[in-house]
């Protein structure tokens, strides 16, 4: 029963959050959608902002277990990596409060957000090492290569939101052709660094 009203409570505050932003989740208001009185959110959370933290912790536990998904049905590494990716974008733009929440700032230490943050950056750094043992990506740190398509993921989303990129657009681009943009000039420098005659940078 704790477990079950734990997580109306958090289904409760994703909802207001989707809503209306991080203003309109009030514990009060979330304990009265979730059903239970108003001080039972104060038996599972110190405060609102652990109840976001928890919210936030949901959201990439959802993510890894989507990419874990996404390996195990893809025909190939590379295949995984770019549907990783465009379901990042997608989450972003469809519940863009949340992807705002998730990787904002934070004033509290959460060991729950942590350890689902931690366990979403292994599984994503995981998969690229896997595309670059393949072939299809450069060699190098698969952590900083994670961050990289991330940052670019991140920021597509962003563009894409603000109406400051689309396909039709100036940009002549949507978020998820700029994902194959990026894939395809590192598969391009993973070819050209297994080229006969040339060194890899060091």
């Amino acid at each position: 029963m704790a477990a079950g009203t734990r997580d109306a409570l958090i289904g409760a505050a994703a909802g207001l959050l989707d809503g209306g932003g991080v203003e309109a989740v009030t514990l009060r208001e979330v304990g009265r959608l979730a059903g239970v009185s108003h001080n039972a959110p104060y038996k599972h959370f110190a405060g609102k902002e652990a109840l976001l933290a928890a919210v936030a912790a949901r959201e990439l536990t959802h993510r890894t277990a989507l990419l874990a998904r996404t390996r195990a049905r893809a025909t190939s590494p590379d295949e995984a990596l770019r549907t990783v990716m465009y379901d990042y974008v997608a989450w972003a733009l469809e519940f863009p409060a949340r992807f705002k929440l998730t990787f904002g700032a934070w004033k509290i230490e959460s060991p729950e957000l942590a350890a689902a943050a931690q366990e979403a950056q292994a599984g994503l750094v995981e998969l690229v090492a896997e595309v670059q043992g393949s072939g299809m990506l450069p060699p190098g740190d698969p952590a900083r290569l994670s961050s990289l398509l991330r940052a670019l993921a991140h920021g597509a989303a962003d563009l894409a939101a603000a109406g400051h990129l689309g396909a039709a657009g100036k940009s002549r681009a949507s978020p998820a052709d700029l994902v194959d943009d990026l894939i395809g000039y590192l598969r391009t420098a993973a070819s050209a660094s297994e080229a006969p005659g040339l060194t890899r940078p060091r």
